[in-house]
């Protein structure tokens, strides 16, 4: 598990059950995005598949390198990036699959990218899979929103909660990455993520400075400046809503950093600093917990000057 960046508390809580080959059958991968989940979730199939008879994953059999390369007939993906949701009819098919014996692997292995996005229906369609799977069955449910799944769901899986990277372990890893960055550059990724490596590297390949309006939220939010924060998101009514989605998607990680940076002192930049010092976490909490729920509309047929007009409630 050494190519999963930190996380050591982890990394040792599982490898007993990898050293033994006594893995179980269903784990929930929880962290936002960016924080390694993908990573995990390929080294946890590749350690079901191993062949190897002392290291799990080896990643130089042949059945690790299947996995790692996305080519294991095993190794099956329920999602569709087209649709809003993973849907009852998805995991219909998948449930009807699991019966079918492994072509080439030891497990068949069935990844959810994003499980939070099963609606109650789709998630009581999987509950019988995994409450009951043949013995060679397994799931990897990939979460950011770990509360979106039923109590039913979650209690069947076990959990792994990744964590933000140290700047020790962090910076070293981006530097090889981005050789032609400057140190600087490197710490003040690290710093606006929020320790996840996913979320710093995608600022240094694009570059991406947050939106003023984030800029403008959190300082009028670490205030609590109702009547700004009204003169904010009037504007924003305006907005069609794949162009408010990503905002608001932005506020709950801004937010999110701040939870982090009151609880266990993360990394964050000064303006996510100022919420943290200036709310608490259920504050925090219940803030993310509104955007979401503003987000999740900007799927639905409500309209944005609906939802900019909730947000004034739930914000202010």
């Amino acid at each position: 598990m050494d190519e999963l960046l930190g996380n050591e508390q982890l990394k040792t809580s599982l490898a007993p059950a990898l050293r033994e080959d006594r893995l179980s059958h269903s784990y929930l991968l929880c962290g936002p995005r960016g924080s390694g989940k993908h990573t995990l979730a390929r080294l946890l199939a590749a350690a079901m598949q191993c062949t190897s008879g002392d290291k799990r994953p080896c990643l130089r059999c042949a059945q690790c390198r299947k996995v790692l390369t996305g080519n294991h007939p095993d190794v099956i993906t329920v999602d569709d990036p087209s649709k809003k949701t993973v849907t009852v009819d998805q995991i219909r098919q998948a449930n009807a699959d699991l019966y079918i014996r492994p072509n080439e692997g030891r497990r068949k292995i069935y990844v959810f990218p994003r499980a939070m996005d099963m609606n109650p229906s789709a998630q009581n369609a999987l509950l019988k899979s995994i409450e009951e799977p043949p013995a060679y069955g397994a799931f990897l449910l990939l979460t950011d929103a770990e509360e979106k799944l039923l109590p039913t769901i979650r209690s069947r899986c076990v959990a792994l909660h990744l964590t933000p990277l140290s700047r020790e372990v962090c910076l070293p890893a981006l530097e090889r990455a981005f050789p032609q960055k400057t140190g600087t550059e490197l710490a003040d990724a690290w710093r606006r993520s929020g320790g996840w490596y996913g979320q710093a590297a995608e600022l240094l390949s694009a570059g991406r400075e947050p939106d003023e309006r984030t800029l403008r939220f959190l300082e009028l939010y670490a205030r609590r400046d109702k009547l700004a924060l009204t003169e904010l998101l009037v504007p924003m009514e305006r907005l069609k809503r794949d162009q408010l989605e990503p905002l608001l998607l932005e506020w709950i990680e801004s937010l999110e950093q701040a939870l982090a940076a009151r609880s266990g002192g993360m990394p964050a930049s000064e303006p996510v600093l100022a919420v943290s010092r200036g709310r608490t976490s259920q504050q925090l909490l219940a803030a993310i917990s509104a955007l979401r729920r503003s987000a999740e509309l900007c799927r639905g047929n409500i309209s944005v000057a609906a939802i900019c007009g909730a947000l004034q409630i739930w914000l202010t």
